[in-house]
């Protein structure tokens, strides 16, 4: 004999990712400087993929800001470095003076071909 099987709707929030390209994981140093300066600073990317990455940064930047970029990573035994110009995609509110770093989502606006297969590279090895 078949038991029933009772069927029961279903509620809660749906989140669709809107992302284009899927986001990895990481905790890697970089080296940034407005576009026009000599100024170099430091901050750290926390997450990457191939659009973009999500970075701290011990200074707030604007939405739009364009940036130079150098990522610095290893790869097997060697220490990569991938360059690249940025631009400001979001900022997240800063939680007042002393907090800390600010959190800065960055989309790519010039990579070259070479830098951006070391990166699909990288993160193919960080998928597996």
């Amino acid at each position: 004999m078949k038991e029933a099987v009772e069927k029961k709707a279903h509620y809660g929030i749906v989140n669709f990712e809107r992302r284009k390209f899927p986001r990895f994981t990481v905790d890697l140093p970089v080296e940034y400087q407005h576009e026009g300066s000599e100024t170099r600073l430091s901050g750290r990317a926390l997450n990457a993929s191939e659009g973009g990455l999500l970075i701290y940064l011990p200074e707030r930047v604007e939405i739009g800001d364009v940036l130079r970029l150098k990522l610095f990573f290893t790869l097997g035994h060697a220490l990569k470095t991938i360059e690249m110009t940025v631009e400001t995609a979001w900022i997240d509110i800063h939680l007042g003076e002393g907090w800390g770093d600010y959190r800065t989502g960055v989309r790519f606006l010039d990579i070259s071909s070479e830098d951006l297969l070391k990166l699909k590279e990288f993160l193919k090895n960080l998928s597996e």
